[in-house]
């Protein structure tokens, strides 16, 4: 790969742009008037005044908000300082203000319609459709159509935020979910470790196995409140081979309340009343999951994997050979272990000027594929080193992993003990489904509700449960689409 400067790369994608954005009519390449084809009558109409100058983006003066990590974040905040440092020194008249809001698909319309949102703010994977059919996010495809390494972008996360052919986001970081386990705590208890090609059975074999409610310690801790309860169970569902919609000429069906809906519905009911697996208060979210998880109170959780992880061994104390990273179990054996797949994206704020779009376009992917953000993620690791800290990569990345970029990156990890490795079983049985398009958190969060039903009752009936839970998602949500 070509190694550019930040510079001859931004000039080279806004040159693209500009030229793109030409109506052939300036008496620059391109226009009638200079090849011959039309000449008035022998007139010469030769344009031989000095063509203007193109756009030099680095001078643009401009304020633009971006997402900044959250105070806990520590070392995701340096790395974003670090960022905002160097971007500075190719962008001078650039104003980067950091803004405290993390996005939440319950506020981001008052945000809009107050003109409180950041230009550039982070979102995750279900969230591409219903900004876009809002107008919450810019169109993005010219400038992304135009930048120099659009073909090496990951498509199984960039492709979540194209709709209709055009391009509403940028990736960051992704995973399929999958299952985090307290390897130190199986030990320590003399529980076996389960193959990486587990099922189903075995994983409630093993909490069971584990948990000790007397203690406080469970098996393992599904998270039972917030939209995250719906999420920790729909792997559960894809890996019993169900989903959640079907669309057809435009109409949206729901189809979770299924065989395999009902299974993966028996199984939360059996890791709670038949092997008590699961903590006592189970009423937690993702925080609250993660939490216990670091602090050593349950033996897995389900999740992205680098964020427990990361607490895990950095607030938690664990080291690295006390924590394993497992697919989500399949149904039974032989079965896919389809995690739901998510992840992190930028969009940028259609409000924002065309100015301001395109450096919070700059902004977003000034250190993809740039030696310069290998560089400063190098140092990040070596003051994580000097700190007794560890750097969890993300289990998918912005870029295609064959790609130059991708294999640069693996070798500045390998340089690193402290850089969490995960198992390569588990890279090779790992397996993610994109959620569904269509208002996929109001769906988590009627199955919430579900579930917190069959947390709190031994006797639920869960078919009822599904019934009613499938009619409100249709009547509520599905029905008022337009095709």
């Amino acid at each position: 790969m070509r190694k550019f400067s930040i510079i001859l790369t931004a000039l080279l994608a806004f040159t693209l742009i500009a030229s793109a954005c030409s109506n052939g009519n300036s008496g620059n390449g391109g226009s009638k008037g200079n090849n011959g084809g039309n000449n008035n009558g022998g007139t010469n109409t030769e344009n031989t005044s000095e063509p203007p100058a193109q756009e030099d983006i680095t001078q643009i003066k401009a304020t633009i908000s971006i997402y900044y990590p959250t105070p806990d974040l520590v070392e995701a905040r340096a790395l974003e300082d670090d960022k905002i440092r160097r971007f500075n020194e190719v962008f001078p008249n650039v104003e980067v203000v950091k803004s405290d809001w993390q996005y939440n698909p319950n506020e981001i319309g008052i945000k809009m319609a107050a003109n409180e949102a950041p230009t550039l703010f982070n979102t995750y994977a279900t969230e591409g459709k219903f900004l876009a059919e809002k107008g919450w996010a810019a169109d993005i495809t010219e400038m992304f159509n135009s930048y120099e390494f659009k073909d090496q972008m990951n498509p199984i996360l960039q492709d979540l935020f194209t709709i209709d052919g055009k391009i509403y986001g940028i990736a960051q970081r992704g995973y399929p979910t999958g299952v985090v386990v307290n390897k130190k705590l199986l030990e320590d208890k003399n529980v076996e470790l389960p193959p990486f090609n587990w099922t189903w059975e075995q994983m409630l074999q093993t909490a069971q196995a584990v948990s000790e409610p007397n203690a406080g310690i469970s098996g393992i801790a599904p998270m039972g409140k917030g939209n995250e309860a719906g999420w920790n169970w729909t792997n559960f569902l894809f890996t019993a081979g169900g989903d959640i919609q079907e669309v057809n000429d435009g109409k949206v069906t729901a189809i979770f309340n299924s065989e395999a809906g009902l299974k993966a519905l028996k199984y939360y009911h059996r890791l709670k009343w038949e092997a008590n697996a699961i903590p006592q208060d189970w009423a937690l979210g993702w925080g609250d999951a993660v939490g216990a998880f670091a602090q050593g109170r349950t033996s897995m959780v389900i999740a992205g994997p680098d964020g427990p992880v990361d607490q895990a061994l950095n607030q938690g104390g664990l080291n690295p050979e006390d924590i394993l990273v497992y697919p989500i179990p399949a149904y039974e054996q032989g079965g896919k272990h389809y995690g739901v797949l998510g992840g992190d994206f930028l969009v940028i704020n259609p409000n924002a000027t065309q100015d301001e779009q395109k450096i919070a376009f700059y902004y977003a992917t000034f250190d993809y594929f740039s030696d310069n953000g290998l560089e400063s993620l190098e140092r990040n690791i070596q003051e994580r080193v000097n700190d007794n800290k560890y750097f969890v990569p993300a289990v998918l990345n912005y870029y295609k992993a064959d790609s130059e970029y991708g294999q640069k990156e693996t070798e500045l990890f390998n340089k690193y003990d402290n850089v969490y490795q995960y198992a390569q079983e588990t890279l090779e049985l790992i397996d993610g489904k994109p959620e569904s398009q269509y208002n996929t958190q109001d769906f988590y969060g009627t199955m919430t509700n579900v579930i917190q039903e069959v947390f709190s009752s031994e006797n639920v009936n869960m078919q009822d449960q599904l019934n009613v839970a499938e009619q409100f998602v249709q009547e509520k949500f599905y029905d008022t689409i337009e095709p």
